[in-house]
């Protein structure tokens, strides 16, 4: 029937995700947009217009900065090793070894477990008489404080984080794995190419779109990671582990200052949108030049 609607075709197939980023994207952001600019700390029923105080205020925030930084860390931590290990553990598992299919499950398994229970568990071997210091004493070492030192916190975190997402990021590569010519390998064989050389010059040429995609969704979950916090360390101790979005959600759900939390995820929206076009032009660059 799409033929009486011509050229109108096209639309009407995007019109249902139009629709469903209409209602929970645009909508919801001109929203917080509008928040942002009202000041909810004397009464949240009746809020005051405060113009710009509520982004004046962030930005002379010394805990604002806290959190940025911590989030920047987690980031700068989190992704490198989120977009290379997978890599190298996919590229291991494309191999013709027996078994291969228990290692897939054994290494997406932790996929599959829910965050709040993968972070339940990690804060048990992390507690202070857990089972990792329990090995730390027993190597003659004084034992360490992974959530309760404000040294520690922060990267005991992260690596709920890194657990979590290496068999995600790795079924990714798997499938782009798939799309490399196996032709070009066997050329690589005949000239005599090692394995490192083989997939420097022929894997990763290839997967580089793929690549920036990995590189580019675990920007924004290191950006927006909130559930391991708030189960693990609730953004301590000394907001050594509070991370902006976790801000967010105590100014907004705990304080009830609406207007500086709503002021601070416009700010975190223009952060992540920052990121997102330096991954893509950085790694997909050729594909945008007139």
């Amino acid at each position: 029937m799409f033929k009486y609607y011509g050229k109108y075709a096209p639309y009407l197939f995007l019109l249902p995700a139009g629709i469903v980023l209409l209602i929970f994207f645009f909508i919801p952001f001109f929203q917080t947009f509008i928040l942002s600019f009202y000041d909810y700390s004397s009464s949240i029923y009746h809020p005051s217009f405060a113009g710009l105080e509520n982004y004046i205020k962030l930005f002379q925030s010394p805990i604002f900065y806290k959190v940025l930084w911590n989030t920047f860390l987690y980031l700068f931590i989190a992704v490198p090793v989120l977009a290379i290990f997978p890599l190298f553990v996919a590229i291991l598992i494309n191999q013709k070894i027996r078994g291969i299919t228990l290692y897939k499950i054994l290494i997406y398994f932790p996929v599959i477990v829910s965050i709040v229970v993968a972070a339940i568990a990690f804060k048990w071997l992390y507690a202070d008489q857990g089972i990792l210091n329990y090995l730390v004493t027993a190597c003659g070492f004084k034992a360490i404080g992974w959530l309760t030192d404000p040294n520690w916190a922060l990267y005991s975190v992260i690596w709920v984080t890194i657990w979590k997402g290496i068999g995600y990021y790795m079924i990714i590569y798997l499938a782009a794995l798939m799309s490399v010519p196996k032709e070009l390998y066997e050329a690589c064989d005949i000239d005599g190419a090692d394995f490192l050389t083989k997939h420097l010059t022929v894997t990763i040429p290839h997967i580089m779109p793929t690549i920036a995609l990995v590189t580019t969704i675990s920007a924004i979950s290191a950006m927006k990671v909130f559930a391991e916090i708030y189960v693990m360390t609730k953004g301590g101790p000394l907001n050594s582990s509070k991370t902006i979005v976790y801000y967010i959600y105590e100014r907004a759900f705990e304080n009830l200052d609406l207007g500086y939390a709503s002021a601070m995820a416009v700010v975190l929206l223009v952060i992540v949108m920052i990121f997102s076009l330096i991954n893509i032009f950085c790694f997909e660059k050729n594909k945008y030049q007139i």
